[in-house]
């Protein structure tokens, strides 16, 4: 590609000088002068010069024409005279020369100047083959262009026949440069023009293709050193994306990365509901119902300064059976984007690692798919129909717009009577709950099937964000888990629990996962329950059922995260997920100009699946064998891994000089840290740079460390102490005294003063 100055483009005056030249060749002693021909007004630059090599003849004695040759060979040029032809020559041609343009001393003083030229002149180069300008064509149209020539005896004669140029696509090269030999030209002349229409065919020829000029002056084109790519490497490669295909699959990210909401179902739906509420007090009653400025008492995980602010519940649930119209609004506007976001999130994962089989046959199915929105109030809902109508246009991407996509039954619940008058307006043919049904417990129990208890209705999806925290107990919450599972559809439901990506948040995910494993997924060496009421009865141990977690967990063991249960202080890590969305209007309205439009929602959530286990059907153990397996690496090996059996990323990758360092869940339920340098692997290496949080990682490390987890400890219970007093002891009193300075705070248990101040004394302290 040519770096040095490029040619300066030529007014119509110098085009048709440079056309008449080609006639008669560019070092012809019968060379045509220029200096009469008409000029445009636009024209700056040098005065042009006559494109010869000797001295102008047209004022020359015709009685010396004889001994023209003679007298101009003995006559030297002045310096200046070639000087001003060869920077001519430069402004003219820019970096490039035709051959045999200038004369010996000429091209001396050309490369003293300026170097020698980068290469020939081209037709591209000479710009003959751009658009011509109509109007250089048509410029004074009444006179004409004027075209002289000298004649034998040196006087200039009028030449008319110039060929018109129509259109400007019409121009050819053998128009601008005549194929046959000209009588006054030379051999060199004739070869020099000869290359340059050769050049110009082959300009014409390969029209659209960008040449390139080498560091030896050879022209190449981006054909040349295009690489000889495989189907899947030119797809890969068309698609501007280098990552391996295992990579790709491996992705925990929707596309685009950052959500749009969709415009006609969500964002002007939501703003038509709002438009009846003025701004302010939208924006009011929200801050002070959701915590503040930053909502950090909604769906919302503050970062920065509100990081260390007290783990809090959101403030309002979809099931609260009284909400006034100011709170269903402010619920609408901070609550249902965020939930939409994390919502989709889930979803897209689920997707990837259950497959098109899964969705296909919902929609194949008669009446479509039943789903059950138990905390976003419709918000999941939404982001399942999104998923559907994708789903729906791959599969029939040229179906008529008649025929609609089976959505399904939906069910959402939704406990204030002024938060389901809004969401109706979302929402068709959506049934609606104010709460969801009491758990029977005779149902799962064996013998339930000789009562013929009332068949309860089943989900193939059940969508339960922030639906934990708000209980109080332990079992409250192990129920709530219990009685989703079995509102599934045991051959193949899908139950999707979602809460904050903060510490508490993941241990409520954490929890509802132990319940599930514990009590109802079957696992290798886990395939029944003991049920400790009936311990004396037949019905002691219960066989589990066939199932499995789908997300974001590799493996069925114990959450080394979560490895004492309950409630920790000072929990480090935990288990969560990002995923970005930009603000809809009445969103960024609340929150204030200042603040960027985009938001980053984090969360923990689980995946399970009911009724189909793909551990046992793909034959794929999830222990320290497929870890291994999965440190070496897939990259270069023919099988094929299973996503169920590889480590998963639990925050961002640490990037640093030349190695990248991970923090994976492995499916043998540990944390590792593995590193992948540079010298590892290209690829691999590669794709460790561009992992991103939550992906899976299937190209191997070269080292790996087990590290324990920073999971706090158990929150510290008040401390109780025993003291024995025996009545009718002479030291009673004494007893007693001291019993009760000590509670005052006056003396310690070794008779010491305590400086801190005593506390008073209560009456049950005597007791």
């Amino acid at each position: 590609m040519l770096i040095e100055r490029s040619m300066k483009p030529l007014c119509s005056g110098c085009r048709r000088a440079l056309y008449a030249l080609f006639n008669v060749g560019f070092a012809s002693p019968n060379a045509i002068s220029v200096g009469r021909l008409p000029r445009s007004p636009g024209h700056v630059g040098q005065p042009l010069r006559a494109f010869s090599t000797v001295q102008p003849l047209k004022f020359a004695d015709p009685a010396t024409s004889d001994s023209i040759e003679q007298q101009c060979s003995a006559d030297a040029t002045p310096y200046e005279d070639l000087e001003a032809a060869v920077r001519h020559a430069r402004n003219t041609f820019g970096a490039t020369l035709p051959a045999n343009y200038l004369s010996a001393e000429e091209y001396k003083i050309y490369e003293r100047l300026y170097g020698p030229p980068v290469a020939e002149t081209s037709a591209e180069d000479a710009e003959l083959l751009e658009d011509i300008e109509e109007s250089a064509v048509e410029e004074e149209e009444e006179k004409g262009p004027t075209l002289y020539r000298e004649r034998g005896d040196g006087e200039l004669e009028e030449v008319d026949n110039i060929p018109e140029v129509e259109e400007e696509g019409d121009l050819l090269a053998e128009d601008l440069i005549p194929s046959k030999r000209l009588d006054s030209e030379t051999d060199e002349e004739y070869a020099a023009r000869m290359m340059l229409l050769r050049d110009m065919d082959a300009a014409a020829s390969s029209e659209g293709e960008e040449g390139y000029i080498n560091d030896d002056g050879q022209e190449y084109t981006l054909a040349d050193i295009e690489p000889d790519l495989s189907e899947e490497e030119r797809a890969r490669d068309e698609s501007n994306n280098r990552s391996h295909p295992y990579t790709e699959a491996g992705r925990f990210a929707t596309f685009p990365s950052s959500i749009l909401l969709p415009k006609n179902t969500f964002v002007e739906p939501i703003s038509g509901i709002l438009s009846m509420v003025s701004n302010k007090q939208l924006a009011e009653c929200t801050k002070k119902t959701f915590g503040g400025e930053i909502l950090p008492d909604s769906v919302a995980t503050p970062s920065g300064r509100g990081r260390h602010l007290q783990q809090k519940p959101i403030a309002l649930e979809a099931s609260q059976s009284r909400m006034g119209p100011m709170e269903a609004s402010s619920f609408i506007a901070a609550n249902m984007p965020g939930a939409y976001a994390s919502v989709m999130a889930t979803l897209v994962e689920t997707r990837r690692r259950l497959g098109s089989e899964w969705l296909e046959g919902l929609l194949r199915r008669e009446g479509g798919p039943r789903v059950l929105d138990a905390g976003a109030g419709g918000a999941g809902i939404l982001a399942w129909h999104e998923v559907l109508r994708a789903e729906w246009t791959r599969l029939y991407p040229e179906e008529s717009p008649k025929n609609p996509v089976p959505l399904g039954k939906a069910t959402v619940i939704a406990g204030s009577s002024e938060l389901r008058q809004r969401i109706k307006l979302l929402l068709e043919n959506t049934t609606f709950l104010p709460r969801m049904q009491d758990f029977v417990s005779t149902r799962d129990l064996p013998g339930s099937q000789t009562h013929n208890p009332e068949l309860r209705k089943q989900y193939d999806l059940i969508i339960a964000p922030h639906t934990l925290w708000t209980l109080k107990e332990d079992y409250m919450r192990k129920a709530q888990v219990q009685n989703y599972f079995t509102l599934l559809n045991p051959n193949g439901g899908v139950l999707i629990i979602i809460e904050k990506g903060v510490p508490r948040g993941f241990e409520l995910v954490a929890g509802a996962r132990e319940v599930l494993l514990n009590h109802h997924i079957a696992s290798p060496g886990s395939a029944v329950v003991e049920n400790e009421i009936q311990a004396a009865s037949p019905g002691r141990f219960i066989k589990k059922e066939p199932g499995m977690i789908i997300a974001p967990c590799t493996n069925h063991g114990t959450c080394p995260m979560y490895m004492e249960s309950g409630q920790m202080s000072g929990r480090k890590d935990h288990c969560h997920f990002s995923q970005r969305f930009v603000r809809p209007p009445f969103l960024q309205r609340i929150h204030g100009p200042k603040h960027s439009n985009h938001e980053d929602i984090q969360f923990s959530y689980v995946s399970v699946r009911r009724g189909i286990d793909e551990r046992t059907t793909t034959l794929t153990p999830q222990n320290e064998e497929s870890t291994l397996a999965a440190l070496r690496g897939y990259e270069d090996d023919d099988a094929v891994p299973n996503p169920m059996t590889l480590p998963r990323l639990l925050a961002p990758a640490i990037k640093r000089h030349k190695h990248v360092t991970f923090d994976l869940c492995t499916p043998a339920a540990n944390l590792e840290r593995w590193t992948v340098p540079k010298s590892f692997s290209n690829q691999g290496y590669r794709d460790a740079r561009k992992a991103r949080w939550g992906d899976l990682w299937a190209l191997g490390a070269k080292t790996r460390v087990v590290r324990s987890s920073r999971s706090g400890s158990a929150r510290p219970r008040p401390k109780t102490r025993t003291i024995e007093i025996r009545v009718g002891a002479r030291e009673e009193d004494d007893t007693i005294r001291d019993l009760a300075e000590e509670l005052r705070g006056r003396k310690d248990e070794t008779g010491r003063k305590r400086t801190k101040k005593p506390r008073k004394l209560r009456e049950k302290d005597l007791e």
